[in-house]
C-alpha cells in the first residue's frame, strides 16, 4: 500500500469535487437547523416535527431548490429512478417532514466518531456520483435508519456484550432469546474482525459453514451484522476507508444459505454504509453456490458486484492478501486463532461516570459547532477556502481524538478491546500478543468459542 490519499476524499478533491462538498455541506446544515443558513424550502411553511405545511406556498417552493421532490418521483414522494431501490426519496420526504431537525444532527455527529466529517458527506457524494441532492437524499435517510429502526448508537454500540450476557438470563422470553442468539454468534465466532489485506483495509472473515437457517432470529442476526460493520468502522485510519470481507466457503452446504441476512447485508453496504467495501473475497465455494451466486449479483449494485472475487486456493488468496496475513485456518502462516472473550466485570465502569462523560461530550458539542461555524464561513468565502479548510482539518483532528477519550463512556467494550486488537486512544494493533489480563488467559482457561448450538458439530470450527 503506498499510503497515498484516493481521489474524492479529503485532501485529494477536484476544483469540482469540492464545489459539491461545499453544497452538500450547505444544504446538511440547512436540514440540521443550523443558524445563519436558512431553512430548506420544503420546510419554510412548516413547524420542525409537525408535519404540517401552509397549502400552496410549499407545494410552489418544492418546484425548486435542493429540497424539492426530485424529478424521478411521484405524487407520494416514492421514487421511480431504478438506482434508489431502497425507497429512500420517500424516506426522506417523510424525515423532513415529520423530525426535529436537532435530531437528525445529533445523529449525524454520533455517526462521525472519529471519522473527519468531510470523509463522511464523500462517501455519500461518491456513492451518488457526486448528485448533491441523491447524496442528500441517501444521508438522511441513513440517519433515520440509524437512529429509528437499529438504534445503532443508543442501543446496539451503548449495550454491546455486556447487556448481552445480562439480558441472557432475562425472565422476558424474547429478550433471552434475542440476547443468547446474538451472543451465540461472538461464541462460534461466525464472523470476526482480524488482520489486513495488501491494500492495509481491516479484514472481516465470515466461516459461512457456522450459519444454519434458523438458529438464530432475523433480529439477532441483523443486530449482529450492524455491531460488526460499526466496530469494524473504528478501524478504519486515513487513507484506509473501506474493508475486505472474505466469505469462507470452506464445507459450505445448502443447510448454510439463508438469503434473508444476506439481504441484509447488501442493503447494509449500498444504502447506509457506503463506500465501505474494498473488496469481497468469496473463497473456496463449492459447484453448488454458482447458481446462488446468479440470483444475489442480481441483487448487487454493479459497482459492489464488481468488487466481488472467487478464490479456491492459497496462491489466489494470496493475490489479495499476503501469505503472513491469511490465518492458519486458510492455509497461511498467521497462527492466529479466534477465541472469544467473554464480557468481565467492571469493564464498562467508565459508562457509569455521569460527570466525566457528561463533561467530554460537552466538549464535543462545542467542537462540533464550531466546525459548523467554520464550515459556514468556508461555504461562503471560496477566496479564502485553503486557510479555513485547514481550520476546519485542525477541528476534525480535535475531534478524532477527543472520540476516544469519550467512546469508554459511550461504548459498550467488546471482544476487540478485551482481545487487545483496540486500544486506549484509538491504537490499532493487528498483530502481536494481546496485553490485557483476560487475553493472556491460557487456553484452557477461557471461553473458546463457547458452547456449540445442537446442530454444530465440533468440527465446523477447525
Amino acid at each position: 500500500m503506498t499510503g497515498s490519499v484516493l481521489p474524492g476524499r479529503p485532501g485529494n478533491l477536484t476544483a469540482e469535487q469540492e464545489v459539491k462538498l461545499r453544497e452538500l455541506w450547505k444544504a446538511t446544515l440547512q436540514v440540521f437547523g443550523v443558524k445563519g443558513l436558512g431553512k430548506p424550502q420544503d420546510l419554510e411553511d412548516e413547524q420542525p416535527g409537525s408535519g404540517t405545511a401552509t397549502p400552496n406556498k410549499t407545494a410552489k417552493k418544492k418546484k425548486h431548490g435542493m429540497f424539492r421532490r426530485h424529478k424521478d418521483e411521484d405524487d407520494d414522494g416514492a421514487s421511480t429512478d431504478q438506482e434508489d431501490k431502497y425507497g429512500q426519496s420517500k424516506e426522506f420526504q417523510q424525515v423532513l417532514a415529520s423530525e426535529n431537525p436537532e435530531n437528525l444532527r445529533k445523529a449525524f455527529w454520533s455517526m462521525v466518531k472519529h471519522d473527519h466529517p468531510d470523509g463522511l458527506l464523500l462517501r455519500f457524494l461518491r456513492a451518488r456520483k457526486w448528485d448533491v441532492h441523491n447524496a442528500l437524499v441517501m444521508l438522511i435517510a441513513t440517519m433515520n435508519w440509524r437512529m429509528k429502526e437499529m438504534h445503532v448508537d443508543d442501543d446496539i454500540m451503548k449495550n454491546g456484550e455486556g447487556k448481552a450476557v445480562i439480558d441472557s438470563t432475562s425472565n422476558n422470553v424474547t429478550v433471552k432469546k434475542e440476547a443468547q442468539d446474538f451472543l451465540a454468534q461472538l461464541r462460534l465466532g461466525k464472523s470476526f474482525l482480524h488482520g489486513t489485506d495488501k491494500q492495509g483495509r481491516p479484514m472481516c472473515f465470515v466461516r459461512v459453514r457456522l450459519h444454519k437457517q434458523g438458529e438464530q432470529s432475523e433480529p439477532s442476526l441483523e443486530r449482529y451484522t450492524v455491531y460488526t460493520i460499526e466496530t469494524a468502522r473504528l478501524l478504519l485510519a486515513p487513507p484506509v476507508d473501506t474493508a475486505a470481507i472474505v466469505f469462507d466457503m470452506t464445507g459450505f452446504s445448502m443447510a448454510n444459505m439463508d438469503y434473508s441476512p444476506v439481504k441484509f447485508m447488501i442493503k447494509c453496504f449500498e444504502a447506509n454504509y457506503p463506500e465501505s467495501l474494498g473488496v469481497v473475497l468469496v473463497h473456496k465455494s463449492p459447484w453448488i453456490f454458482q447458481s446462488i451466486w446468479k440470483i444475489i449479483k442480481g441483487w448487487l449494485d454493479p459497482v459492489v458486484a464488481s468488487k466481488v472475487h472467487f478464490t479456491q486456493n492459497l496462491a489466489e488468496l494470496e493475490q489479495f492478501i499476503e501469505k503472513s496475513h491469511i490465518i492458519k485456518e486458510l492455509g497461511g502462516d498467521d497462527p492466529w486463532e479466534y477465541q472469544y472473550i467473554e464480557p468481565s466485570a467492571g469493564e464498562n465502569e467508565k459508562m457509569s461516570d455521569d460527570d466525566t462523560g457528561q463533561r467530554l461530550l460537552d466538549e464535543r458539542a462545542g467542537t462540533v459547532k464550531e466546525y459548523e461555524s467554520t464550515t459556514q464561513e468556508w461555504i461562503a468565502d471560496a477566496e479564502n477556502g485553503a486557510s479555513l479548510q485547514q481550520k476546519r482539518n485542525e477541528l476534525a483532528e480535535r475531534l478524532r481524538s477527543g472520540y476516544w477519550q469519550l467512546d469508554p463512556y459511550l461504548r459498550s467494550r467488546s471482544i476487540y478491546d478485551r482481545s487487545g486488537l483496540i486500544r486506549e486512544g484509538g491504537v490499532i494493533q493487528y498483530y502481536g500478543k494481546p496485553e490485557t489480563e483476560n487475553a493472556a488467559k491460557p487456553l484452557a482457561a477461557s471461553t473458546q468459542n463457547g458452547p456449540l448450538p445442537a446442530e454444530h458439530k465440533a468440527d465446523d470450527l477447525d
